[in-house]
Order: C-alpha cells, then structure tokens, then sequence
C-alpha cells in the first residue's frame, strides 16, 4: 500500500460542503509546506452546448490583482511598434529573426503578439504556434496595431479563456500569497 505524505493526508481529510474564499485560503495556508506558491484555479461550468460554435466562448480579460504569473511576451513588429514594443517590457522584439527562433525551437515565451501588418511572417509559424496555443488571434487581443497597450495588458495580469469539449472555463485567478478580497474580486472579474 502506498504511504500518502502530510500533506496528501491532510488535504485529503477536507469536507464535503461549500467554502468561502476565505476559509479555503484559510486551509490551504494552514497545510504542510511545499516548496512552491500554490496557484488558485478556478473551473466554471457554463451549461453550454459545445456543438453549437456561436455557443462557445473565447477571449481573454485583465484580472484586477493580476494573475500571479509573469509573463514573457515576444511581440513581431519593426520600425517605430519594435522600439515601443521594447519600451513597454517586451521580451522579445522582431521580425524574421524571431520567426527563425521559433522555427528552431530557442523561443520560450508565453505570448505573442503581432500587428496585422506582421502576420504574413506569422501565419506560416501556424504549424509550430497553434498546437503550443501561442498563435496570435484578434479575439484575445494579440493581433493588434495598439502594441503598448498589449504588452501592458499581458504583463498586468492578462488571462485568456476558453470553453473546452464539456463547456467548461478554466482560469488562474492568483496563487495562495494573495487576500480573499483579492481573489474574490479576480473571480468576479473573469
């Protein structure tokens, strides 16, 4: 038989019944320690029917208090949008050189962003992009001419969604470090 650890044993021994956001925190923080911040998730069942395409749903939205993830963002553009790009905090600046990075596999980040302009050396990058969920889209606002204001957004706290098979979002909404007031008002954003 397997030995459960402190903290499967005591995660384990939690109730069957509903609990603020507050006494949740309250037991999580009161668990053995690990040796990483715990993130908050949080999983809404919208009731949709998933066959229907104009019953799903997709974006993304800023989160109040942050997600508590930073974010590495590469962003394509040149000229003027790549210096402002890398004034807002862009990692990661370029036109083809950054297609050549993602194409051999040296590019870790966890978003993209491009401007219509730039999408014509974007959309072949489809194949390596969209199975990894980097692809720019309009919907989540990562294909756009307001650069500055992507970059801000995602480094903010930005968070995107999207109804999986059983019409279900999933979302971080904070980790354990953060108040109930901040999570409950995380939660009622997205």
């Amino acid at each position: 038989m397997a030995v459960l650890s402190k903290r499967r044993e005591y995660i384990s021994s939690i109730e069957e019944k509903k609990y603020t956001i507050e006494q949740a925190l309250d037991f999580f923080k009161s668990s053995p320690k690990i040796n990483f911040l715990e993130s908050v998730d949080v999983a809404v069942n919208l009731g949709i029917d998933t066959e229907k395409s104009d019953q799903n749903m997709r974006g993304a939205t800023s989160l109040p208090a942050g997600s508590g993830k930073p974010c590495k963002v590469a962003v394509f553009a040149e000229g003027d949008l790549a210096v402002e790009a890398k004034d807002v905090g862009a990692d990661e600046v370029g036109m083809q050189d950054l297609a050549k990075k993602i194409k051999e596999g040296n590019l870790s980040v966890d978003v993209i962003i491009a401007t219509p302009e730039t999408m014509k050396i974007v959309s072949p990058l489809g194949k390596i992009l969209g199975p990894q969920g980097l692809m720019p889209n309009p919907k989540t606002g990562t294909v756009t001419k307001d650069i500055s204001n992507a970059v801000k957004n995602v480094k903010s706290g930005q968070i995107r969604y999207r109804s999986d098979k059983g019409g279900v979002i999933h979302g971080r909404i904070g980790d354990v470090s953060y108040t109930p007031d901040q999570i409950q008002e995380n939660l009622e954003t997205l």
